[in-house]
């Protein structure tokens, strides 16, 4: 059985806390000073080198929190429990306890890549109408993500207890001291996470994150207010001392059991669903890209199509021209359409549906795929690699949520995460001060088309939805590490792991320039960028493909490289993270 052990020591937050308890006036000047502070933050430095250890995360609170379990000799994986627990409670609205996860881990003393898979699963209840109306109509997605039916089996916890099993240094129950700390003392809310709060997000709004993010006198936390959590310290304990299955059995899946099955829209999600979860590990779905090998999850991960993209965008030239080449975005763009029509096409939970995966990867396939790009956009659908079965199509909305981590030890050993409760607060339910994820949204809304061909998203019974989410690890032909990266951002996560890709190997960027480089988000006969120079602009208008910008395309993500002097990290400024190490 395992025992909670908790970090001894005052947090930042106790020392200020005391320190300001010597008067009223003092502690009224202290929370004023540390509010001003927070709501209007002095630039960070997102960047980092390191000679023996690195961290970036989404957060800086859990970025030290990796760090110092690196520093107390811990593994990557013992980094990754310490992270995801702290980000769940100062980061609620992208990943938590009640979430799912995709990992790559990659041994550098075996140089093996392994593939753990936390993804969620339907309950065994779950049928392919669980998002349509009484008249057989597709539910509007406020609705279906509100309900009970939206939540699956929550895996991020199992996977990494299984991972921790398998590669943990230090004891499990001592990953969580800094996590506890900060839900008993209080954290201070970011102003991403205020304006989660303000957002008019459907789960915003929900009864149990109102009554949350609701202080005393009625009004809303904003940034720079302290923010207590003591019910997500109790799971946080039980988890400790019981692993995941202090989440998945006894009173935490009771709670959980019982808040889904409220209305509306209740769910079938049974107890023994819970205890009957298992996460998954395999081999990584490693592929060639020029010089290098990228490593990322299998189905039903966005591994798959990340893996085609690079694919086709290998037999263009983009490696010849650099991020000011209008050519080189518009080669990216149509990559992009391509590979997210075979993956909407085909992919789904491979336990379930055939993925015709070495057909879509075959080089002759992927090679003829590229040869439909031409000079100017087109019309774009699905290709018929070898073995594709007869599927309909997809109505899968994927909106944007979710975090990224990347991990390297003393010992070289990495770990790429990507973790999430799907949308903004998940479901907007809460049980043990954590949110329960919305991630059976991620089913394809609309089981079969017209003439009764089934979607591979479909929902079905004890099936993982596909997901976008797309840890990569990349390596020398010999199996030596060179950088990891990841982003959230929902189905464009596909995109803007490209882009980092193709930043960090084909132009050669630092990881921070990877990372804030502009985003462009190429799906069907959709075009949608944050910020790009006019030249660009009309380069790619002249192509037939004028770019949508403003639309709020925002990635988070991290990344991290090895130099002979030690390793380069970078964060994405669209977001709160940095990156750490020593």
């Amino acid at each position: 059985m395992r025992r909670p052990i908790f970090a001894l020591g005052l947090s930042v937050s106790v020392l200020a806390a005391a320190l300001a308890s010597a008067s009223p006036a003092a502690a009224q000047t202290a929370a004023l000073t540390e509010r001003t502070a927070v709501a209007n933050p002095p630039r960070v430095e997102q960047s980092a080198t390191s000679r023996h250890a690195m961290v970036a995360a989404a957060n800086p609170l859990a970025v030290k929190a990796g760090v110092d379990v690196l520093e107390a000799g811990g593994s990557v994986i013992d980094a990754a429990v310490a992270i995801q627990a702290v980000l769940g409670l100062v980061e609620p609205q992208s990943s938590g306890l009640g979430g799912g996860a995709f990992m790559v881990y990659y041994d550098a003393k075996t140089r093996q890549t392994t593939a753990y898979d936390g993804r969620e699963t339907a309950p065994a209840g779950a049928t392919n109408r669980l998002f349509l109306d009484e008249n057989g109509k597709r539910l509007p997605f406020a609705e279906a993500v509100l309900g009970g039916i939206s939540t699956g089996v929550p895996g991020a916890i199992a996977m990494l207890d299984m991972a921790h099993r398998d590669h943990g240094k230090l004891p499990w129950a001592k990953l969580f001291g800094e996590a506890h700390l900060l839900a008993e003392d209080g954290f201070i809310v970011s102003p991403r996470l205020a304006g989660m709060i303000a957002s008019k997000a459907p789960q915003a709004s929900a009864p149990d994150a109102k009554r949350y993010f609701t202080k005393a006198d009625g009004t809303p936390y904003v940034a720079g207010d302290r923010l207590k959590n003591a019910d997500y310290a109790r799971s946080l304990e039980r988890i400790a001392k019981y692993g995941a299955s202090g989440l998945l059995t006894g009173t935490l899946a009771q709670q959980i059991v019982e808040r889904v099955h409220e209305g509306p829209r209740p769910s079938t999600l049974s107890l023994a669903d819970l205890a009957n979860y298992r996460p998954h590990s395999s081999a990584a779905l490693c592929r060639p890209y020029r010089l290098y090998i990228v490593c990322t999850p299998q189905a039903p991960s966005g591994g798959p199509g990340l893996q085609i993209a690079l694919g086709v965008l290998e037999h263009t030239d983009i490696g010849k021209r650099d991020a000011s080449d209008e050519k080189a975005w518009f080669e990216f763009a149509q990559a992009s359409r391509l590979a997210y029509a075979d993956r909407d096409r085909y992919v789904g939970d491979p336990a379930f549906v055939k993925v015709p995966l070495e057909g879509l990867l075959d080089p002759e396939y992927l090679k003829g795929r590229a040869a439909e790009i031409g000079e100017k956009t087109g019309p774009v659908t699905f290709g018929r690699p070898k073995g594709a079965p007869d599927v309909g199509p997809d109505a899968t909305n994927e909106p944007g949520g979710t975090s990224h981590i990347v991990i390297i030890d003393a010992q070289g050993n990495v770990v790429s995460m990507t973790t999430t409760v799907e949308s903004i607060f998940g479901s907007g339910r809460m049980v043990g001060g954590f949110f329960l994820n919305n991630q059976l949204t991620d089913f394809s809304f609309s089981p079969t088309d017209e003439d009764g061909a089934k979607a591979a998203n479909a929902v079905g019974p004890g099936k993982r939805p596909r997901s976008s989410m797309a840890p990569a690890i990349v390596l020398t032909p010999q199996h030596r590490f060179v950088a990891a990266a990841g982003s959230p951002g929902g189905s464009a996560i596909q995109a803007y792991n490209l882009k980092v890709l193709v930043a960090l190997l084909d132009w050669k960027m630092t990881p921070q320039e990877a990372v804030s480089l502009s985003n462009l988000v190429a799906k069907g006969d959709s075009y949608s960028a944050d910020t790009f120079p006019q030249p660009i602009m009309d380069g790619l208008a002249a192509r037939n493909m004028p770019l949508s910008t403003g639309k709020g395309e925002e990635s988070g993500l991290q990344a991290i490289i090895a130099t002979p002097k030690g390793y380069i990290g970078g964060a994405d400024p669209r977001r709160e993270g940095v990156a750490r190490g020593f």
